[in-house]
């Protein structure tokens, strides 16, 4: 490991996440000094970031808590093109109004891991709408466009990989690179920046920004991306069978967040205490020294950090609280996820099949739901349901005025008449 002299990069280098820096003799000096001012970029392409972007907006932390400036940059302007990294096809093109809405959405992400203010080391949110959006296009081309090499271009993994599949890579799209080499260039002038930060998958995209500030006359600028997170097993950061980790409540609940981080792998629990939460690091190798079932009690703390830091701490206990009601004492919890239905639903029998496909989505079809009751995963009020005809009604209604419906072990939703 490399002795920084900084705070910044030693934190981050202790923690699991550098991957590549461009000079990191000179950025060490500069976060030495707290004069890193840093960015990374966040397009605008849902209403809420996901647990993919998480790593990301940690590195902002650490840098604001190690006395330097974050940078949270909104691309209003780049979410019109759409970044081809890591993709077969183009991306969904969003009306400026969607653009715009997902925007005001995501904002409040960030608060929960900066602050913003006005002081030196405070955080500014920009968006590259601001200036991205007035560009004139012959200006842009002899003044932006004439530091870029087509040759060099096509080397690029976004776009080499587009291209080795042979998948149609639009103009709109080839143009990404230029624009997000722009905005260091714009944010060095605005705000001082001198770093940006991203996936290793953007190595390619920042290293033409600093190479683009140096043409144009910018002070240095620097590069520092941190790896691309897998599971163990060698499943995406982020996404699960029933679709992307939202950051949003109103997306995700504080509930299922925390069951995320739980059922997180044994190999990646230590890796992800150091990630994802803000536990010192002597308290993390006492959490991953733990074996056998006892891996279970570093997972429940793992899920209860990296829950309260997005949802709050109070949010996080009664999250944990839930699931040893649910799990451990064999109670229904109220505040597990709840589906209403219309009374007279409940009153004409509800199929279980329905229940658990259209319903709820424990399942994501009826064949899925057969096939699980034949295995003995779905269960009604804990006791497995066996016929696959079964119809509910109010008679299965608890004490508490609900029925519980299970997946497995860790799935579970209330149905609630209404």
């Amino acid at each position: 490991m490399t002795a920084f002299k900084s705070d910044f990069l030693n934190v981050l280098q202790s923690r699991g996440f550098i991957h590549q820096i461009s000079d990191p003799e000179s950025l060490d000096a500069l976060a030495a000094r707290g004069e890193v001012v840093s960015y990374v970029g966040y397009d605008c392409t849902a209403a809420s970031l996901h647990v993919g972007h998480l790593l990301s907006i940690m590195m902002l932390h650490w840098l604001q808590a190690t006395g330097n400036k974050p940078i949270a940059l909104m691309g209003g302007g780049t979410t019109r093109v759409g970044d081809p990294s890591g993709r077969d096809e183009t991306r969904k093109i969003l009306t400026y109004e969607q653009i715009d809405a997902n925007k005001d959405s995501i904002k409040g992400t960030f608060a929960k891991f900066i602050e913003f203010g006005d002081g030196k080391s405070d955080a500014v949110m920009a968006d590259n709408a601001e200036w991205l959006t007035k560009l004139n296009y012959i200006e842009m081309l002899r003044d932006v466009g004439r530091h870029f090499s087509i040759n060099r271009m096509l080397t690029m993994d976004s776009v080499k990989m587009r291209l080795e599949r042979e998948q149609e890579l639009s103009f709109i799209e080839f143009n990404y690179m230029i624009l997000q080499s722009y905005d260091f260039v714009e944010l060095a002038r605005r705000y001082g920046c001198n770093l940006q930060m991203g996936g290793s998958d953007q190595w390619g995209n920042i290293v033409n920004g600093v190479d683009l500030g140096r043409r144009m006359g910018t002070h240095q600028l620097h590069a520092l991306t941190c790896p691309l997170l897998t599971t163990s097993s060698g499943a995406k950061m982020g996404k699960t069978a029933a679709g992307a980790v939202w950051l949003n409540g109103d997306m995700l609940s504080a509930y299922d967040y925390w069951q995320y981080w739980r059922n997180t792998e044994d190999a990646d629990v230590e890796r992800f205490l150091k990630l994802f939460t803000l536990l010192p690091l002597d308290e993390v190798a006492r959490l991953a020294a733990l074996k056998g079932q006892d891996i279970n009690e570093a997972k429940k703390i793992l899920a209860t950090e990296a829950t309260a830091l997005i949802h709050g701490r109070d949010a996080a206990d009664k999250a944990e609280a839930t699931a040893r009601t649910t799990f451990e004492q064999g109670g229904t919890a109220s505040d597990l996820p709840t589906v209403e239905l219309p009374r007279a639903e409940l009153d004409a029998g509800l199929g279980v099949l329905v229940a658990f496909a259209e319903k709820t989505g424990l399942v994501a079809s009826n064949g899925e739901a057969r096939r699980q009751i034949k295995a003995g995963g779905l269960k009604v009020n804990d006791i497995a349901v066996t016929d696959e005809k079964m119809a509910l009604t109010a008679a299965d209604l608890t004490a508490d005025g609900v029925i519980k419906l299970s997946m497995g072990k860790k799935k579970h939703v209330l149905l609630r008449p209404a």
